[in-house]
Formats: C-alpha cells, sequence, structure tokens
C-alpha cells in the first residue's frame, strides 16, 4: 500500500473506532438548570405572601375598629338626643357640636383633668415599676417567684372585682383605711368618707390603676434586665459607681426601648380608663371625679346626647394623638438610629 493511500485510510477509520466507544461528554460550562415546582403547586410571589399572612388580622381591624370610628365621626356631626333616637329622625348640625363643646368650660375642665391625672399615674407606675424590676432581679429564687405571683395575681384580677375591694378598704364605716388612720392616731376618722369630694376619689381611682398596672411594668423590666450582660454591672462596679450612676450608665441605655414603648402603652392605657373611674364613684359626687371617657359615657348613655357623646370622643382621640406625638417622634428616631 502506497504512502498515499495510508494517509487516506486513517482519517476514515478514525470515526468508525470512535462511534464504537461510549464517551461522556464534558459537563457543560453555562448556567445551572434551575428547579422547576412540581405540577399543581404554584409558589406564591414573595412580594403578595406577607401581605396574605397579615390579611386576616387587617380584616378584623377594619370590621372591629375602623367601622365604628367612621360611624362615630359621622354621628358627631348630628344631633342625636332622645328625639331623635325614638324616631329615627336624622339631624345634621355640621360643627356645632365641637363648637358647643370647645366654647364649654366643663369640657376644658374634664380635659385638663384627665391630662393631669393620667400625667401623675404614668409617672407613678413608671417609678414604682421599674424599682420592683430592679428589686426582681436582685432577689433569689424564691423570693423572686414569690413576687411574681403576687404580681400576677394582682394584674389577672378583674376590674370590677378590684374596684370592690377598693371601695370596701375605704369604706365609711367597715373601712380598713379609716380603722388604721384611727388605730395611727389621727382624729376624725370614725366614719369619714372617702368618697366625699372629686379629688379624693380620683386618688382612690389613681392608687387602683397604679396597683394594676405596675405588674406589668415590673414583670417587663425584669425580663429586660435578664438581656444586660454582667460584665456591664462589673465594668461599673470597679468604676466605683454607685446605684443611681449605674441605672443611668447602664440600664436605662441598653433598656431605653423599652422605657419609651411601654410609656407609651402606659398613657394610652390611663387616658382612656373607664371602668374604674365609673364603676368606683359613677363620675361623682357632682361628676366631680369625670375624665373624659366618663363624660362621653354620661353625655351619652345618661343625658341622650349621643351626638355630643361622639364628638367628645372624636375629640378624645386627638387629644391624645397630640400628647403621644412626642413618643411618635422618639420612636420613629430610635427606628432610624437602629
Amino acid at each position: 500500500m502506497d504512502s498515499q493511500g495510508t494517509a487516506t485510510a486513517g482519517p476514515q477509520d478514525a470515526p468508525g473506532r470512535a462511534a464504537g466507544k461510549s464517551q461522556t461528554p464534558p459537563p457543560s460550562s453555562g448556567p445551572k438548570e434551575v428547579l422547576q415546582p412540581p405540577r399543581g403547586r404554584r409558589s406564591l410571589p414573595s412580594g403578595v405572601l406577607p401581605y396574605l399572612l397579615v390579611a386576616p388580622a387587617l380584616l378584623s381591624m377594619a370590621v372591629l375598629l375602623l367601622y365604628p370610628l367612621i360611624r362615630n365621626v359621622i354621628l358627631s356631626f348630628q344631633q342625636l338626643n332622645r328625639k331623635e333616637f325614638i324616631t329615627r329622625e336624622t339631624v345634621w348640625t355640621g360643627f356645632d357640636n365641637y363648637t358647643d363643646l370647645l366654647g364649654d368650660g366643663d369640657f376644658w375642665t374634664v380635659a385638663v383633668r384627665s391630662v393631669v391625672f393620667t400625667a401623675v399615674n404614668v409617672a407613678l407606675i413608671m417609678a414604682i415599676g421599674t424599682g420592683i424590676g430592679l428589686l426582681l432581679n436582685r432577689l433569689g429564687k424564691k423570693m423572686r417567684l414569690v413576687l411574681s405571683l403576687a404580681l400576677m395575681f394582682a394584674w389577672a384580677m378583674p376590674i370590677v372585682a378590684s374596684v370592690t375591694v377598693f371601695r370596701w378598704l375605704f369604706d365609711e364605716q367597715f373601712g380598713v383605711a379609716n380603722w388604721l388612720m384611727r388605730t395611727l392616731g389621727f382624729s376624725g376618722y370614725d366614719q369619714h368618707n372617702w368618697f366625699e369630694t372629686g379629688f379624693s376619689t380620683l386618688v382612690i381611682v389613681l392608687i387602683l390603676l397604679v396597683w394594676g398596672s405596675v405588674p406589668f411594668v415590673a414583670l417587663n423590666m425584669y425580663a429586660g434586665l435578664t438581656t444586660i450582660g454582667t460584665e456591664l454591672y462589673e465594668a461599673a462596679k470597679m468604676d466605683g459607681a454607685s446605684g443611681w450612676r449605674t441605672f443611668w450608665a447602664v440600664v436605662f441605655p441598653n433598656l431605653r426601648s423599652f422605657f419609651m414603648i411601654t410609656t407609651f402603652l402606659e398613657i394610652i392605657w390611663i387616658f382612656k380608663a373607664f371602668a374604674q373611674v365609673y364603676a368606683m364613684n359613677l363620675g361623682g359626687p357632682d361628676r366631680g371625679s369625670e375624665t373624659l371617657p366618663v363624660f362621653a359615657y354620661i353625655e351619652g348613655v345618661g343625658q341622650f346626647h349621643y351626638g355630643v357623646a361622639a364628638a367628645i370622643s372624636i375629640l378624645t382621640i386627638v387629644m391624645l394623638i397630640a400628647v403621644m406625638s412626642f413618643y411618635f417622634r422618639l420612636i420613629l428616631k430610635e427606628e432610624e438610629e437602629l
């Protein structure tokens, strides 16, 4: 065979030999194949799922809160007294209910009383609750358990039951308060009426609200203290810091968010407190212990001025938002810093 034939035979036989062998193709260097979900199960877009999860809560809030609020706003622009309530007549008065209230001295007296009452309550609740929370952090396990259970019992007591207990404590004839004052040697407490004035009535309500709200602050304060590392306390002790200095340099900076949120909640709860004030003495005597929620209830249910009562409730919400605007700004500032 000549060299030309040999040269031509080699290339022709090579494909045949290659076809007889099993060769694995090299791995692809392109992008990996994306696995497709099985048929019948379609994944929701990531942007839609969170809204679907919160939709039931938003719907419940709209039905239970938003709709009554809108109805209340509409009612505040109407005259709905006993006559209109019976005849089912709709009488629109525009802003007359609001202008009458804003020009009424009794409304401003109750408004100022509510703001002062809320401020004193919240200050005492935060101070006493913080102190008890610090005490819980220092106690041993057994004493901490006993104190925690006592706080839980006070917190869990129903409002009507707690009001009944406090009315008995300050009863004119059989009250413990009069007995204690006589035992300490004070005169004039044989049958002293603690509910004789609106101021003394509000003082008793204040004690009740502080007693019922301190457990929430104290237990949450203790929970927050457990998140602070012991090395910070040891460093403050080595620097010779006193107890007050340790609180302001270690505890308060680390629990600033706790103090802000707790104060925010306490202002809302105390400002709108109704059952304790009304059940204690029906807003009396002579309507001297009324706060804004009680004032709205008596004007509406007691005096059959439902349009005026609706306007009072709307003004109460506006005042609460105005009072809380300072804390709204602080909370937003804290979120920006985070």
